[in-house]
């Protein structure tokens, strides 16, 4: 197993493949192991680089707060300890939080960003309802097995919970392998969650960037990218008739192929 030390904390970390550096970066509670369906694909054409956020997986899980400038400077720390000067960045949900505050404090360690599933926080925002809200936060008493089957219709949409159990098994699977997330550490993330808020920066970002939604995404709702391509007019925009808000398993042959034509063009 792979660690980087990035001051007190120790990040978990995975590299497969040759080629240009790719970085993911995942979302809430998740880690290395998120990226099931992307990196058997992308190891083929890229440098793949998984990691597990602090307070996530393998990494270190320090007492909160956590901001996403903490989250962003441990992705920086990674790639400098991987030797790593540029990189191409895609990050999904939180993931696409720490990929915009690395792409407005490094500019230069980017080349392309993919944003999916994501917002740039503050007021502005459009928040989940307040019975998603309800719902994620309700763990108390739920085992991780219960707290995955609850979870799951935040994530992904109805049609898929119907049509396509083996997928949903799948990703079930993966979460329940996973290591388990404390609390207070989910908390911690949840507050950086909160407190972010980009949106007096967003349109300052100079790496080119693809914005990529679901239009069934409940967690993230779909007008948060409308608004950040209002903010940032030459980004690009896809939004995905029918998907929800894990796209990276529910559309992944889509956003592979979506991602790797974007990141082909630079």
């Amino acid at each position: 197993m792979s660690f980087c030390s990035c001051g007190a904390v120790e990040i978990f970390h995975e590299v497969q493949g040759e080629g240009f550096p790719l970085l993911l970066i995942s979302g809430l509670g998740g880690g290395s192991w998120s990226w099931y369906g992307q990196v058997p694909f992308f190891k083929e054409f890229y440098k793949t680089i998984i990691f597990d956020n602090r307070g996530a997986g393998r990494s270190s899980m320090p007492p909160g707060p956590y901001s996403m400038g903490d989250f962003a400077g441990d992705a920086l720390c990674l790639l400098d300890h991987l030797g790593v000067e540029q990189a191409f960045v895609m990050g999904l949900s939180m993931g696409g939080m720490i990929a915009q505050e690395i792409a407005l404090e490094a500019p230069e360690r980017v080349k392309a960003l993919i944003l999916g599933c994501t917002h740039f926080g503050g007021e502005l925002r459009i928040p989940p309802s307040p019975e998603v809200i309800r719902t994620l936060m309700s763990n108390d008493g739920l085992s991780l097995a219960e707290i995955i089957d609850k979870n799951i219709p935040l994530f992904f949409s109805k049609n898929c919970q119907k049509t396509r159990r083996k997928l949903i098994e799948e990703y079930r699977a993966v979460q329940l392998a996973a290591p388990e997330q404390p609390e207070y550490a989910l908390q911690a993330q949840l507050a950086a969650i909160q407190s972010f808020d980009r949106s007096d920066r967003f349109g300052e970002i100079t790496p080119p960037v693809l914005i990529v939604t679901g239009s069934r995404d409940i967690m993230v709702p779909r007008e948060n990218s409308y608004l950040m391509r209002e903010m940032l007019p030459e980004a690009e925009l896809v939004v995905i008739p029918g998907a929800g808000h894990s796209l990276h398993v529910e559309c992944r042959d889509e956003l592979n192929d979506l991602a790797l034509h974007f990141f082909g063009s630079f």
